[in-house]
């Protein structure tokens, strides 16, 4: 038996499409059908008293043309079929008589049932004329006999929905009282709401014709999806139950209708949002401005989203305010959705500007995620993937700045890294994998990015100074600890950064430790390139500095400024106006410095030349000195390697006597292998001291004879080899 509505359909009818509703609603099924059909067979009841009346008045009842638009036989037809939700008897012949409906929705309602068209009238202060109106511009979608009987008493086959006329004629009202016409003009709660649609306006007013939108139709049948034609612009947030996201959902249940969340790194602002809505019983609709912004029809879309917030009881969470700003001006899009009559909490990353709305929203900053929030969020977000033994997501991941979406999108990548090798558990090289997919790539525009291939066996350093890396390695881990949950952060607006400064020669492994220390914490190294920042325009190097910073803090990832002293120089006494910018450049990295909340390493050759406020705010210094015998022997022996064949007896302790550098040694055993590899036979110990002296006079550094005895000295011009 075919279904229209509920109801077995009319002989030789076309079905009408059933659609599940994309989430089980809130009442039973059969209730809320039972209402809106007992509610529509009031309008058919209604109908038919008019199609009587026409026949009653019709001059021309028997006018052979008739049957070219709607036979007598047809209307009768049409009239004896089955309605929508009628049992055999037809509508009057129902157990439930009409009439009951009402007071059956009353006991549903106090049972906890929700009625769509009951909440949709109460959602949108609709008046009982209101709904009698969008009920008969309702029937056509939901019963295909009244296309027909519309057309009918239209006079014309081809309108077959009510007009503004009909309409009123079907209600009882009488289209000469201005406010009867004034809930069917602009600024009705039904036209500005746009439940019901008013076309045609090139025609005189009572023969407009109504339409119901077909999302309106789909609520009423039950459907509490969103709406497909949104898709794109509009998602659902993840809820995150805090105590911040309680006070705000407190200030929404009071009235609060405009809320601007400011986003930080680690924050999370749409779901401190979205959790706010729950927390006072509403749902969340997550809009993306920049897509919104992009739509050829903005005003429509915004029109679209307030009628879908208000059909589901929800509140729109938009972001970012910066895609709606255009050369820092408000855009009219801002504006309208400042005045919504739905609770609006926007989100963006800046602070908010008073000429962006009419009236002043509720202010706040979206606090970081803690250690107790954070490793709940990641046993969620894994979703029953087993992490290996020993592996503590929250723990492992101390380091990184996440935010709910962020460690959400990193656990699915994390999974599926696992997935991929075999569906073991996940490792932390999984999870650290998947942290890094979620890292902006705006920075490696600015920087070089070096993922990180070397380990703290690599390095050879004295006991000193691995110490003071490891405790750096410790303050980047455990700096949510202490500066967040024990309140160690000091005032004036500091950041969470850490910062180091690794001071040395050149060659003495400083570059090298900072790519073990993102080794270490799982993060990707950004070398920044000197020449993208520098500019011999006045405030040109700031600007550059600051893009560099704002994109750092959407990565998490080791930020290293090689040679700083180059932008960490001295302040000097003012003696023209070069000076004056000079210092004015400092003054604001002293600023900035202070302000991010990433880790930065810096590194310079000549520690004297940086200025003292810069060192005050760096968190370690760590100096390189040049390595002794028994280090620069060890470098010897790493830097050569195991696959280098080496010829019996090769004299490392000779060459540790040479005073260099660790890069130094390792460019004198590239240039040792190559002279090897030349004359296809193992390394030998005069290649070492062939490419010692190469390197003594690339340094500029004398060379001696009896320093490099028993083996020859290179003449000037090292032509010949021993």
């Amino acid at each position: 038996m075919t279904v229209v509505a509920g109801g077995p359909a009319p002989a030789g009818a076309a079905p009408l499409p059933a659609k599940a509703p994309t989430t089980a609603p809130s009442a039973a099924p059969s209730t809320a059908r039972l209402h809106l059909a007992a509610r529509l067979r009031r309008t058919e009841r209604r109908v038919r008293r008019a199609v009587d009346a026409r026949r009653g008045t019709d001059p021309w009842p028997d006018d052979p043309m008739r049957g070219l638009y709607l036979s007598e036989e047809a209307v009768d037809r049409f009239l004896a079929a089955p309605g929508a939700e009628s049992g055999p008897g037809g509508p009057e012949g129902r157990a439930d008589p009409p009439d009951d409906a009402e007071s059956r929705a009353d006991e549903a309602e106090s049972a906890g049932a929700r009625l769509p068209l009951r909440a949709l009238a109460r959602g949108f202060a609709l008046t009982p004329l209101d709904v009698e109106l969008l009920l008969v511009a309702l029937l056509p979608d939901v019963d295909g006999r009244f296309e027909k009987l519309y057309g009918y008493l239209n006079d014309d086959v081809t309108r077959r929905r009510a007009g503004i006329g009909l309409a009123l004629e079907l209600v009882g009202a009488t289209p000469l009282d201005a406010a009867v016409r004034a809930r069917l003009a602009p600024g009705a709660p039904l036209v500005d709401s746009g439940l019901l649609l008013v076309e045609e306006d090139d025609r005189p007013f009572l023969s407009r014709s109504l339409r119901v939108p077909d999302r309106v139709t789909a609520y009423l049948l039950g459907d509490t999806g969103v709406d497909p034609r949104l898709r794109g612009l509009v998602g659902r947030p993840d809820a995150l139950p805090s105590p911040a996201a309680t006070r705000l959902g407190a200030a929404l249940a009071a009235g609060v209708r405009l809320v601007y969340v400011r986003e930080r790194s680690g924050g999370g602002a749409a779901s401190l949002a979205a959790g706010a809505l729950a927390a006072c019983g509403r749902a969340a609709l997550g809009v993306d401005l920049a897509a919104l912004a992009a739509e050829p029809a903005p005003g429509t879309a915004l029109r679209a989203l307030v009628r879908e917030a208000r059909l589901l009881g929800a509140g729109l969470v938009a972001g970012p305010v910066e895609a709606l700003r255009s050369g820092g001006a408000p855009s009219r899009l801002l504006r309208g959705l400042a005045a919504l009559p739905v609770p609006v909490l926007l989100t963006g990353g800046g602070g908010w500007d008073p000429l962006w709305a009419d009236e002043s929203p509720l202010l706040l900053t979206a606090p970081q995620l803690g250690l107790d929030e954070r490793a709940a969020l990641w046993r969620e977000a894994l979703d029953g993937a087993e992490p290996a033994p020993g592996v503590e997501p929250a723990a492992e991941l101390a380091p990184f700045l996440l935010g709910p979406d962020q460690v959400r999108r990193a656990a699915g990548a994390a999974r599926r890294q696992a997935l991929l090798e075999g569906g073991g558990p996940v490792t932390s090289r999984h999870l650290r994998a998947g942290v890094r997919a979620q890292n902006a790539a705006g920075l490696e525009v600015l920087a070089r990015r070096v993922e990180p291939a070397v380990g703290w066996p690599d390095l050879v350093l004295g006991e000193d100074t691995a110490a003071q890396l490891t405790e750096l390695a410790l303050r980047a881990r455990h700096r949510d600890l202490v500066l967040g949950d024990w309140r160690m952060r000091p005032g004036g607006g500091r950041g969470r950064g850490v910062m180091a400064l690794f001071a040395g020669d050149s060659g003495t492994g400083k570059t090298m430790s900072a790519e073990v220390l993102a080794a270490d914490l799982g993060l990707d190294l950004y070398v920044v390139d000197l020449s993208s920042v520098v500019d011999k325009y006045v405030g040109e190097t700031e600007k550059n500095l600051e893009r560099i910073f704002t994109e750092a803090a959407g990565v998490n990832g080791v930020l290293l400024f090689d040679e700083a002293d180059a932008v960490f120089g001295k302040r000097s006494e003012v003696k023209d106006a070069h000076d004056r910018y000079a210092n004015l450049e400092s003054a604001y990295l002293l600023q900035r410095m202070e302000r991010f909340d990433g880790i930065a390493v810096l590194t310079t050759n000549l520690r004297a030349n940086l200025d003292e406020a810069f060192t005050r705010r760096l968190d370690v210094i760590v100096d390189f000195p040049l390595p002794d015998a028994p280090r620069r022997r060890s470098l010897w022996d790493r830097c050569l390697g195991p696959a280098v064949p080496r010829e019996e007896g090769l004299d490392l302790d000779l060459c540790s006597r040479f005073e260099l550098a660790g890069g130094s040694i390792r460019a004198c055993a590239v240039t040792a292998a190559y002279a090897a590899a030349a004359a296809h036979r193992p390394l030998r110990t005069a290649d070492l001291v062939v490419a010692v002296q190469r390197e003594y006079r690339k340094l500029g550094r004398l060379v001696l004879a009896d320093e490099f005895a028993p083996y020859a000295v290179l003449p000037p011009d090292g032509s010949d080899a021993p």
